[in-house]
This record gives structure tokens, C-alpha cells and sequence, in this order.
């Protein structure tokens, strides 16, 4: 970025771009049209290396900044330049969004290095793993049979409950035996994209009512004239059940959109349920939608309370309020796939994927706006920005976030006993990065992170379980793991 202003501004009209061609005006190059990794490789890249790892000037990857560390700081040292030694003021060339993104792209950078060589415990089936607080041994629980599972319940009994994505509910009986057969007539299922059989959860005084809820994609297929293929309709939705001689019984819907917010879309189905104090807490991804997310007349991008029987609880934040569904409890989220409540004060913490960085840990509190997509710590996956704005009033904070993304999936509070020193930490599933973190939060402020397992396979779901051991479910291989202590 010690390109000089002039010599951007004198830069042929038209010019290449990797395998794009960009015409600008007179006046120079269009940077409108560009993502931000060719404005680096074109402009930056000659004085701060290719791949960033400095030259004439300093590198942007190794951590140490002259003008200060922030976001903030490397957001003004952008804008403002220092044309004393050489760095472009790119103030008035880019705009403030795509002064963002290229934020967004050094920090990707500069973790990528800072990771590079550095060692994480892989396990292995059988072997003890090391790490920070606990060492622990890898179980395979369920190794073959399972085809993407999604989410993992606990019976009283011992069983396991697991939902497979193409819309089969799989029961792994107390001596590890998977089911050959699914549980019979669940609920339809329309496989869409994310959407399936996704999430699956037993009441929380199961062993007296045998309640078993279960979250998916309804919908419907529209054939339409003249075309091979059907127009699909969908939106996440919940139901509960009981199972009985391994078939589906009893069946109530618990939350089912009004069929004018069903979307073709395949994005963002979101799913996962809390239960605490009669109440259901569970999430409706904003669909692809953006802007949706902010709109408290659609479902999308909302996480919804209800009474464990559908009922709306009058006490909810929008109850009463002119165009908005009274079953919402917060709003402003992408695609939240993790959801869980801390024991020690009731606190109800998610997780959620943001677009290309900005993954987010939040605290869940009522009425409250989330910010999707007003403000974001990402950018468009294909490197144009999305917003400059990180912060707006009335919009909440992350407790942390992630870039670049580690796309995560699953998440639980242990309150076990068998990892004494991880009691009522927080364990985090990703999908991308295919790890499971540790992360431990005091005061809601994330005050220790770990990688705890990495590169298995893609963490679709991790959860402690009532035996005190901590469950992973694991997508390429489709299996369940089982973390257990040292013995």
C-alpha cells in the first residue's frame, strides 16, 4: 500500500486483473468493481510481498504494527496513509466498505502465518491426547452406518438419539449398537440445500412424558410447467413426538411458518433448542435473506421462545408490537448453529456463522437486535465488502468473534464431573477448521481459548452428555466420538 496516489490515479485505463478485465475511466481504475485480494495483489503487493510477508515495506502478518494493533488503527492507517514514507492514503480511492475488507484480508492473512507450524492435538481412537487442563482418550462410539448425522440426544436409559440430514432418526442403543433401522413415520422432510433433519432433543422431564422434539425442513415441491425441475419450498420448522415400537407417534407441531415466508433457498435453516424453565428456545437462520434478519414480521434470522407445548409466552419482548411475531426473542441473526444456557447464572449463549470472517459467540437477551447485516466483522465470501461498520447503536456486541471464520457448528457448556478442570466451560464445534475449542468465560468475557481436537474431521455437533463425558459428531467420516479422562 506505498503505492503512490498519482501513480494509482495514472494507471491504465483498461487493465488485468487476474482473468477480469477492468475498464476505468480517465480518471484511473474502477476500483468499484474489485475484490479486494487483486487490489492487494495489484497495488500492495510490490512493497509488501505477495503474500503479505513485507519487502520495501513492513510486513502485515507478523503482529507488529507501528501505528497500532486494532482493527481501528489498521483501518486509519489505510485511510489516511503516510505519504512520507511512501503509503498511499487510500482515503477517497477506496470506500470506506472495501477499506474494511481489506481489514478483514490481513487479519485472514496474519492468522493463517501465525498458525502455520504450529502443532494442535490430533487424536487418534484409542490413544490418549494432550492438552492444556485434561488429558484425554478418543472413543469411537458409533465408527460405521451413520450417513451425515447431524445432532446427538440422551435418553435416560442409556440410548443415544441421531439425526441423519436425508431425514432418518437413528437410535444407538445403551451398548453402543446402532439401530439398523430408523425410527418409522417422523416427519417428512424436505432435503434442500443445509435443510434436512437437523436437530433432535428429549423433553426435559422425558422420563414422565416421553416427549422427543425434533427440528427440519418442511415444505413443499411445486412442479412447474415446462420445467424439469420443481420449485422447492421450505422453512424450518418443529415438532414434537413420542417413539414407540421404533416409530414416530403422537406427533404435535410445536412452530410452523405462515407458507408465505417459505423460501427456495437452501441456506441457513438454523435448528438447535435450549429448554429452561418450561420454555423452548430454538433458531430460523435468515435464509440467504439479509436483510430479513431485521424484520420482525418474517421468521427468518430469529431465535424464538414458546412454551414446551407451542403455546407464546405473554411475557415475550414482542408481543403486542404492530407487524411482529410474538414468538421472537432476538433478532439480527445469519445462521446460528450453536445454542446452549450457562447453569451458573441462566445465561443463554450462540454461535453463528458470519459470511466470509466475523463468526460470533453472543449471550441471547431478550429484545435484543444482533446486528445482521448492518454490521459485520466479514465480507462477502468472494472478497467485496459488505459494510464498514462493525458497531451501530441498539445493536449488540459478540462476546468474541472469529477471522478468518472457523464456521462454527455445536456448542455446549460442560457441567460434567468427569473433567473437573473444564467444569462450566464452554466447547465450540467447527465445521471448517474441523476443531473442537474450549473456551472459558467469566463475567461473559472469553478469558481462555483452546483447540482441543483438530483435523478428525468436520465438528457438525459437540456436546457433553450425562455419563460426564463429552460426544462429537464428526461429517467425513460420519461418526460419533466420545472424549473420556485419562484412566
Amino acid at each position: 500500500m506505498m503505492f503512490s496516489k498519482l501513480r494509482v490515479l495514472a494507471a491504465l485505463s483498461p487493465f488485468i486483473i487476474g482473468s477480469s478485465l477492468v475498464v476505468a475511466d480517465d480518471k484511473g481504475p474502477d476500483f468499484s468493481k474489485m475484490k479486494v485480494q487483486d487490489i492487494f495483489g495489484q497495488y500492495c503487493a510490490n512493497c509488501h510481498g505477495v503474500k503479505l510477508e513485507g519487502g520495501q515495506g513492513g510486513s502485515l502478518i507478523d503482529g507488529e504494527w507501528k501505528h497500532g494493533s486494532s482493527d481501528e488503527d489498521l483501518f486509519r492507517s489505510i485511510a489516511k496513509g503516510n505519504l512520507e514514507l511512501g503509503m498511499t492514503p487510500w482515503e477517497g480511492i477506496l470506500s470506506q466498505d472495501q477499506i474494511r475488507a481489506m481489514v478483514i484480508f490481513i487479519r485472514e492473512k496474519e492468522k493463517e502465518a501465525k498458525v502455520k507450524g504450529m502443532s494442535f492435538p490430533v487424536p487418534e481412537p484409542g490413544k490418549l491426547t494432550k492438552t492444556q487442563h485434561h488429558d484425554y482418550i478418543f472413543e469411537m462410539v458409533v465408527e460405521k452406518g451413520l450417513e451425515n448425522p447431524w445432532a446427538l440426544a440422551f435418553l435416560p436409559d442409556g440410548r443415544k438419539l441421531v439425526t441423519e440430514k436425508a431425514g432418518r432418526l437413528r437410535v444407538v442403543e445403551a451398548d453402543g449398537r446402532l439401530s439398523p433401522e430408523p425410527v418409522a413415520d417422523t416427519p417428512k422432510v424436505i432435503l434442500h440445500g443445509q435443510g434436512g433433519l437437523l436437530e433432535v432433543a428429549p423433553h426435559p422431564d422425558y422420563a414422565s412424558n416421553g416427549w422427543i422434539y425434533l427440528g427440519f425442513s418442511d415444505g413443499w415441491r411445486e412442479e412447474i410447467p415446462g420445467k424439469k425441475k420443481p420449485k422447492i419450498h421450505t422453512q424450518t420448522a418443529v415438532v414434537r413426538g413420542r417413539i414407540k415400537d421404533n416409530a414416530w407417534v403422537d406427533q404435535e407441531w410445536i412452530y410452523k411458518a405462515d407458507k408465505a415466508h417459505y423460501t427456495s433457498s437452501g441456506a441457513h435453516f438454523g435448528t438447535r433448542f435450549v429448554f429452561d424453565q418450561g420454555y423452548l428456545y430454538f433458531i430460523i437462520g435468515e435464509r440467504g435473506g439479509l436483510k430479513i434478519a431485521q424484520d420482525l414480521g418474517n421468521p427468518a434470522g430469529k431465535i424464538f421462545r414458546l412454551h414446551e407445548d407451542g403455546r407464546v409466552p405473554k411475557d415475550n419482548p414482542f408481543v403486542g408490537k404492530e407487524g411482529a411475531l410474538p414468538a421472537i426473542w432476538s433478532y439480527g441473526h445469519r445462521n446460528p448453529q450453536g445454542l446452549d444456557i450457562d447453569s451458573r447464572d441462566g445465561r443463554i449463549y450462540n454461535t453463528e456463522h458470519g459470511p466470509r470472517g466475523g463468526d460470533e459467540l453472543n449471550v441471547i437477551m431478550p429484545g435484543a437486535n444482533y446486528g445482521w447485516p448492518v454490521i459485520t466483522y466479514g465480507m462477502n465470501y468472494d472478497g467485496t465488502p459488505m459494510t464498514s461498520e462493525t458497531h451501530r447503536k441498539g445493536m449488540e456486541q459478540p462476546v468474541t468473534h472469529w477471522v478468518p471464520s472457523i464456521a462454527t457448528c455445536g456448542l455446549s457448556f460442560y457441567r460434567g464431573e468427569k473433567f473437573p478442570k473444564w467444569k462450566n466451560d464452554l466447547f465450540v464445534g467447527a465445521l471448517k477448521q474441523k476443531e473442537v475449542r474450549r473456551l472459558r468465560v467469566v463475567d461473559q468475557e472469553v478469558v481462555e481459548e483452546e483447540i482441543i481436537l483438530k483435523d478428525y474431521g468436520r465438528v457438525r455437533d459437540v456436546t457433553d452428555a450425562p455419563d460426564g463425558f463429552i460426544y462429537v459428531i464428526l461429517n467425513g467420516p460420519d461418526c460419533i466420538v466420545r472424549l473420556t479422562p485419562q484412566r
